[in-house]
């Protein structure tokens, strides 16, 4: 498999070819974020008794639970929190499988704007089949890498009042998880937010961190 698309004619026959109906990842992405919630609730719902509750984070991969919210209820703040925690999460592993896979036969990479470039132009491209439309830096460690046509997004229906819009936000954690993890595949710690202000355009903002010496 590579990043480019493969040429006419498909051989289904052989057996080292990898196809994958690209519809998946788009169905896929949508159901992420309702799942997370429902797995979020299930594990802290307040009528769960806490070895249900520990059974089900270990089949769902929380491991323990370990934040004592079982037996009540989470506020909005919180079930937002572990939302995006098992999202970024999921994303995180993600993005660290594709780096692995797909620039295994690259020159490692020396300088952290050509990561960045490569993220921009041939790992978007893999996932969101376009590249990023714009990548703005102040050369300082910070980069800003805006999509105006994220393709998560294409589908959402608009409301009226910005609901769209507050409602689109949680699906950007998973995205977010596969910057940071293709990241740290190629050796650069950071942190990923990411916002949208109109649909379907998203903004992701990268800080790589230096360690203290």
């Amino acid at each position: 498999m590579s990043f480019e698309s493969p040429l006419p004619p498909y051989n289904a026959s052989d057996p080292s070819a990898t196809f994958l109906n690209s519809s998946c990842l788009d169905l896929l992405m949508i159901e992420l974020v309702p799942m997370a919630y429902r797995i979020v609730n299930e594990i802290d719902s307040p009528s769960t008794p806490p070895l249900q509750a520990q059974t089900q984070a270990q089949a769902h991969g929380a491991g323990a639970l370990g934040n004592g919210t079982a037996g009540r209820k989470m506020d909005e703040e919180e079930e937002r929190d572990a939302v995006f925690y098992r999202l970024e999460m999921l994303g995180y592993r993600v993005g660290q499988g594709l780096v692995e896979r797909f620039s295994k036969d690259r020159p490692r990479f020396t300088d952290t704007l050509d990561v960045i470039k490569f993220l921009c132009k041939d790992l978007w491209m893999l996932v969101f089949r376009k590249q990023i439309d714009n990548l703005k830096t102040n050369h300082r460690g910070v980069y800003v890498l805006t999509d105006n046509s994220f393709r998560p997004f294409s589908r959402m229906s608009t409301e009226a009042g910005g609901q769209a819009v507050v409602k689109a936000q949680p699906f950007l954690y998973f995205p977010c998880g596969i910057i940071r993890g293709a990241l740290a595949s190629m050796g650069i710690n950071a942190s990923v937010q990411a916002e949208t202000s109109e649909l379907p355009g998203a903004t992701f903002q990268v800080k790589a961190l230096v360690g203290k010496s």
